[in-house]
């Protein structure tokens, strides 16, 4: 049997093997954007006309029982008082004082923060366009979960895929590997005959990738991959392979496409980079089970 192609032979013609998401165009969103946002525009200001000081406003926010309302305020108040503190801190209702502890000194003043709001029209146009990029984030990564384990079980249909097919719980390999050294390391999904382990994955979606980002998704690959090969090289699992499913315009810009290569020639046969379009040509029965 011929060698097969690496993920460095397909390089050549990369865009063919690429999948491009649908998008939004602007203005178009603008109507819809603001019929989704202004009660948080309103919510935001009827907060702050009873804040007294922006810690104040970031507690009120807090409080706020509805998560999807909360997570949105929070938008607001990074766009508004504070635009250093990471999103995800201040998405996390518990860690509200922590928040106001570490960054509160430096945040803007309420005086200023209720001129500039007053200044804007409500519903705010743009800040509503600045909302509604948060909206669909994530949306094209479950897509392109969803589009593989259809592949992948149409292909292999005597094979368990367990994995979140879009928003939920990573697999964590603690929960299938005893005594596994990183125990909440989360993968996207796993393939298995019976109680046989053939293959752990991730996916992922680039729309956009360079520079440190880049850096940082394949330096994450490469220590996911040696974490496991070196578990099941020990532990007497060397058939388990590492699949890693990534699609997107981001993998043609920079050197992501040599990188993703590197990881296949560094563990040949125990690893693979599959684009969409190429996972029934790749991942073959044999190459799972060999």
């Amino acid at each position: 049997m011929p060698d097969e192609r690496t993920f460095s032979d397909y390089k050549h013609d990369a865009a063919a093997w690429i999948t491009l998401a649908t998008g939004e165009y602007y203005p178009d969103i603008l109507v819809d954007a603001c019929r989704l946002y202004e009660p948080v525009l309103v919510e935001f200001s009827q907060l702050l006309q009873r804040s007294h000081s922006s810690i104040f406003l970031f507690k009120s926010i807090a409080e706020t029982p509805n998560q999807w309302m909360r997570i949105q305020l929070c938008r607001v108040f990074k766009k508004y008082v504070s635009p250093q503190t990471p999103v995800e801190m201040l998405k996390v209702k518990n860690k509200a004082a922590q928040i106001c502890d570490q960054f509160g000194a430096n945040f803007r003043p309420i005086v200023e923060v209720q001129k500039c709001f007053s200044q804007r029209p409500l519903p705010d146009e743009t800040l509503c366009a600045l909302l509604w990029e948060y909206k669909d984030r994530g949306k094209k990564g479950y897509d392109l979960t969803e589009r593989a384990f259809d592949i992948l079980r149409r292909q292999h249909p005597t094979l368990t895929i367990i994995g979140p097919e879009r928003a939920g719980k990573d697999v964590l390999l603690g929960s299938l590997l005893k005594d596994y050294p990183k125990p909440d390391r989360p993968v996207d999904f796993v393939i298995s005959e019976g109680k046989q382990i053939l293959a752990i994955g991730l996916a992922r979606y680039d729309s956009d990738r360079g520079g440190a980002q880049e850096d940082d998704r394949t330096g994450q690959y490469r220590e996911v991959a040696q974490e496991i090969i070196a578990y099941t090289n020990t532990h007497g699992m060397s058939q388990v392979k590492v699949l890693y499913v990534n699609d997107g315009p981001g993998l043609l810009l920079g050197s992501m496409w040599n990188d993703y290569a590197y990881l296949e020639e560094r563990w040949a046969g125990r690893v693979k980079v599959v684009t969409l379009r190429m996972i029934e040509e790749r991942v073959t029965p044999e190459w799972l089970r060999n």
